[in-house]
């Protein structure tokens, strides 16, 4: 059976905003994840992709509501805001498909040197690692680092460098969330002629003399 118009708007617009509501909490997931192991937090881009996370999550469950209730406002709010956050996504997406190995380097470096000893220890004991980066241009910081260490790896006498571990997991981070979050941004595109479609759209339900 076919269902009508207005009908099949609706549960369309419902299914949409239930996909992005699971993409903005796997946004945010992922995003913690690489900031729960101190990998990017020099990478101020995660905390931007945390943020379109939580606000595609939070304009999903109010398209929901509109949807189901057909509320005209809460459509118009939710058409204007949804186009907002695709601009935001789009742009942070494609930011963290550009950005290269050498880039985060560089970010990791900065932010490792204002770094005080019991932060960087703190780090190699979690990563289970010595030192940022093993080459001539950071040799003294490495060696000074490696003294401090106080990493598992120790005993082993075989530590890899948090630098490798840290770029390892934040190409990672940095390719699932611009890869999901450029996907679904031009799915949000056609979130908001949907919405424009279904809010336009007569209610059976409604007093056929309303004006809508």
């Amino acid at each position: 059976m076919v269902c009508g118009g207005f009908t099949c708007s609706k549960n369309a617009l419902c299914s949409l905003n239930v996909v992005y509501m699971l993409v903005g909490l796997l946004l945010i997931v992922v995003a913690a994840w690489g900031k729960g192991f101190g990998i990017v937090s020099s990478i101020h881009i995660i905390g931007g992709v945390i943020a379109v996370g939580f606000f595609l999550l939070l304009i999903a469950i109010v398209g929901l509501i509109g949807a189901v209730n057909h509320h005209q406002v809460m459509l118009f709010f939710y058409m204007v805001i949804l186009f907002i956050v695709f601009l935001f996504q789009f742009g942070v997406s494609c930011s963290c498909l550009a950005m290269n190995q050498g880039q985060q380097e560089k970010l990791l470096n900065s932010s490792w040197g204002i770094m005080n000893n019991n932060t960087r220890i703190s780090i190699e004991k979690k990563l289970d690692c010595c030192g940022l980066f093993n080459n001539t241009q950071n040799l003294g910081v490495f060696m000074s680092d490696l003294q401090l260490c106080d990493a598992p790896c120790i005993t082993n006498s075989h530590c890899l460098t948090c630098g490798e571990k840290m770029l390892q997991h934040s190409s990672e981070a940095l390719k699932i969330l611009g890869g999901v979050g450029l996907f679904f941004s031009f799915t949000e595109i056609l979130g908001v002629w949907l919405a424009m479609r279904y809010r336009n759209q007569k209610d059976p339900r409604a007093n056929p003399s309303a004006f809508l």
